[in-house]
Parts: structure tokens; sequence; C-alpha cells
């Protein structure tokens, strides 16, 4: 496997690098949020990525029939890290798991209407697959979805209850998983798209361990029109499994964890503890070797992804049978990078004394309170996108050929 990226990459990835420092703004850039906040919440994040979109850079991967580039998926992982480098809001879902999927099954009604916002980043989307018994086993979603009839429109009559949804409090689409067929738990879930500011849907707050909002959300008695619907009925769990191979992937990027190795780096270098400089002590000098080498472990298992995921993409456009997504790689990377992430985060702590529970931003603080706002935050990047546990059920089933049951 090459490791290096062609001249044609690097000069991609120099005119964004570019382009970041002429749209250098700390309201849009913070690497103190972590990586599942790098989201675009507010309207100087959303005015930022509208620019990316006028550059053609949200399309990247998508055909050009859709407004895309058609380029290989590795434009899209250098722009998404380079992104998460500066701590800036990354692509997210509404190019990934969304307009990736109304591409592959959406109607062409609901390419037309989403499409072209997504590419102009127009619009923001919610993803609500997680329930109160539904969260990992998102098969187990229960979320009620009736066949109905509303002012001569045929559709359906939702009900139910959704929790973990990260932007309902400020998106205007929600992506849905509903109950369609209650007696076929893997093939009785269908993907809607509907409004969240309409009477029937009521949002609470939720605010996690690592100071960021996500939402529960009520949905009572609100009717979705049949051309809102995704594909087929009942293929839901199908199209939503497809999108988490992305999701595992994209999601955790591997740039704010190397960042944060710096950081730490450079506080070892830096300090002394008891008159010695610490870059001596041999503990944490081995420790810090440690951390160096699984750092590139998981950087390697990144480009492994991409690599997978371009192979699939050549095969795919050639034509013949249908290459997956590389499932069982994107599961072996969020696995072991989000874990490496929490021992980054322990380490971290650890060298830095008790100074280190001081919170973020504080100027007399180790690693001016790094550490600690890493080490709540870090357990979140465990669980987002599937946690370790359903990871290491993945790679065990479908990479290693385990029963199910072992």
């Amino acid at each position: 496997m090459d490791f290096d990226f062609t001249a044609e990459q690097v000069a991609f990835l120099e005119e964004v690098e570019a382009f970041l420092d002429a749209n250098d703004d700390p309201d849009v850039f913070d690497v103190t949020r972590e990586n599942m906040a790098q989201i675009v919440d507010t309207p100087k994040r959303r005015a930022f990525m509208a620019r990316l979109g006028d550059k053609g850079w949200l399309g990247l991967t998508w055909p050009k029939e859709y407004g895309g580039s058609d380029s290989e998926g590795v434009y899209e992982f250098l722009l998404n890290e380079a992104l998460a480098a500066r701590g800036g809001p990354q692509i997210g879902k509404g190019v990934g798991i969304i307009g990736k999927t109304l591409i592959a099954q959406g109607s062409d009604f609901l390419k037309d209407e989403f499409l072209p916002k997504i590419l102009r980043n127009d619009v923001e989307f919610a993803v609500g697959y997680s329930e109160p018994n539904a969260g990992s086993d998102a098969a187990s979603m229960k979320l009620k979805a009736v066949p109905h009839e509303q002012d001569g429109k045929k559709g359906w009559l939702l009900n139910g209850q959704k929790t973990w949804t990260t932007s309902a409090h400020f998106a205007e689409w929600y992506w849905l998983g509903t109950r369609t067929d209650p007696n076929n738990k893997h093939h009785g879930i269908t993907l809607m798209l509907v409004p969240l500011d309409q009477p029937g849907v009521t949002i609470n707050g939720i605010w996690t361990m690592g100071d960021e909002r996500t939402n529960e959300v009520f949905i009572d008695n609100v009717f979705v029109p049949d051309e809102y619907v995704v594909g087929d009925v009942n293929s839901g769990f199908q199209y939503i499994s497809q999108a988490l191979d992305l999701e595992r992937f994209t999601m955790f990027t591997f740039s704010p964890m190397k960042q944060r190795l710096d950081v730490l780096v450079d506080y070892v270098q830096t300090t002394e503890r008891d008159g010695e400089p610490l870059k001596d002590d041999p503990v944490t000098r081995a420790r810090i070797a440690h951390l160096a080498t699984e750092a590139e472990v998981a950087r390697v298992m990144g480009l492994k992804v991409v690599a997978e995921s371009m192979k699939g993409e050549r095969a795919n456009k050639a034509g013949g049978a249908k290459v997956p997504p590389p499932t069982v790689e994107s599961s072996e990377y969020k696995l072991f990078a989000t874990e490496f992430s929490k021992r980054l985060a322990d380490a971290s702590m650890d060298i830095g004394g008790p100074g280190s529970q001081l919170r973020v931003r504080t100027p007399d603080a180790p690693m001016e309170g790094r550490s600690e706002s890493t080490y709540r935050y870090t357990v979140i990047d465990t669980i987002g996108g599937g946690a370790s546990e359903i990871q290491k059920n993945i790679i065990a089933r479908r990479g290693l050929g385990l029963p199910k049951n072992f």
C-alpha cells in the first residue's frame, strides 16, 4: 500500500490550506471543541460552509450529474482532515450520510429538492435513529409510522420518541428512521424526511458530559407525505447500515487526535518537575513513545479505509458487481482510533498532574486545560456512530467469520 499522496492531491491540500488561512476566524475554528462537536451550529459556521460550497468542495465525490466533481474519496478525506485539524466544522452528514443515500436510493423528487441545497449548504439535517430503548441496536427502533391520508394526500402518521439527536435544535429537516412493520425487526424500518419546524415536533435539550448539547425529540401525530419517504418502504435499516459505514470513518477524523498528542508532547518538552525536565523522566518517555506509535497506527488505519473505499469506487465505475463499502475496515479504524483517543486523554491527565483537572482555557492549567475537556469528551466518541462493543461485533462477524452468538 502506497501511503504517499500524488502531486495532484498535495496541490489540492495546499489549496485547501490557503483557503483556510484566508478564512481564519476564531468563531469558526476552535480546536478545543472535540470531534463530534464540529458541526454547523452557528450562523458564522454556516456561512463558512457555504463558501466551501461555492468552491465546489461539498460534493467532491458526488457524480457530476448531481452537481458533484466525481472525484475520488481521498480528496474528501484531505478536506475533512484539514478542517478538523483547525477545529472547524466538517463536511458532515448532509454531504455524506444523507446526500449519498439520496443519490443511491432517493426519488427524483427528493434529489431535486435536497441535493442542490446540500451543495450550497442551504440546509441542515438532524439524524434520528437512536431511541430510549434503541441505541447502538438501531434495528430496535419503535417510532411508529402507520399509513394515513391527510388533505387528499397519502402518507404516514408518525408517533414516538427519539433521543441523542445532536442537531435537532438548529436543523431544518429530520432524517428519521421509523417503524413501518412491527413484525420484522430488520426489514420493517423506513427512512423519511420530516421538517422540524411543525406542530407535533417537540425538542428538549440534553447536555452531555462533554458540555455539548444533544436532544430528545417527541413526534406526536406528525404527517409525512409519501414523496418524503426515502427509497423503498421497509428497506431503511439497510440504508442506515450502509450510511453508518461512512459515518464511522468521517465523524472521527485523525487530525484532532494528532493535535492533542502534539499539545501533550510540547508540554513534556518544556516542563520541569521537581527541578528536572519532564522529558528526561523514563516512565514519561516510554508512555509518550507508546502513544506516538499508536497514533501512527490510527493514521495508517484511516488511510487503509480511504484506499479500500477508492478500490470500490473504481470497481463500481467500471461496472460489474457492486462493491460494498469497507465495513470491517471502517469499524476497525473507529474502534482503535476512539479507544486510542481515550488512552491519550488518560495519559494527558496523568502526566499533567492535579492541575489537569482545571477547565479548558484556564491559563495556569497544564496544557491550558485541554486534558480535562478531552478526558470528558473522548468517552462520547467511543459511543457515537456505534459503540465500541458494536464495532467489535462487526469485526468478529464480518471480518473474522465468527458466529453471531459466540
